[in-house]
């Protein structure tokens, strides 16, 4: 199984320059806890993401205005991505290995095409492989230990 057939194709995405409720709000629409950030909506060149975790922590916790935009709280560094030709398990292993629970599909030219959460694996491949998705879902969540 490739990554093509879980991703949820076409995704709702935000460019820098708006505002941050805008990206709320899609979140908010769709039940979805990121929205790809993208340079501009024709070329879809992926620039970073934007959580539901990055809007509270960095802008709702410091009592920031409403007049944040999506480029003063969204996460640009080491972005997880994937080809839509990646097979399924190197997902999971990327997964795993950076404790993320959602990673966006790319293109070869890095145009978003795709994003795979947590819920596609379970849904898609949970009826096949459910000791696979079990474990993924238990490395992801489990605390970090640090000391």
């Amino acid at each position: 199984m490739l990554a093509r057939d879980i991703m949820t194709r076409d995704p709702r995405v935000v460019t820098p320059a708006e505002p941050i409720a805008h990206a709320a709000a899609i979140m908010r629409d769709l039940d979805v806890g990121i929205v790809p950030v993208v340079t501009d909506k024709v070329r879809m060149h992926l620039e970073g993401v934007i959580t539901d975790r990055d809007i509270v922590v960095r802008c709702v916790a410091p009592q920031h205005n409403s007049h944040c935009r999506v480029r003063d709280h969204m996460t640009a560094d080491h972005l997880a991505t994937v080809r839509s030709d990646a097979e399924i398990h190197q997902v999971i292993d990327l997964m795993e290995r950076g404790r993320i629970r959602r990673i966006v599909v790319v293109s070869e030219d890095d145009r978003v095409v795709g994003i795979i959460a947590q819920a596609d694996l379970a849904v898609k491949l949970g009826p096949k492989e459910p000791l696979e998705v079990e474990e993924l879902l238990e490395r992801v969540s489990a605390p970090v230990h640090v000391g």
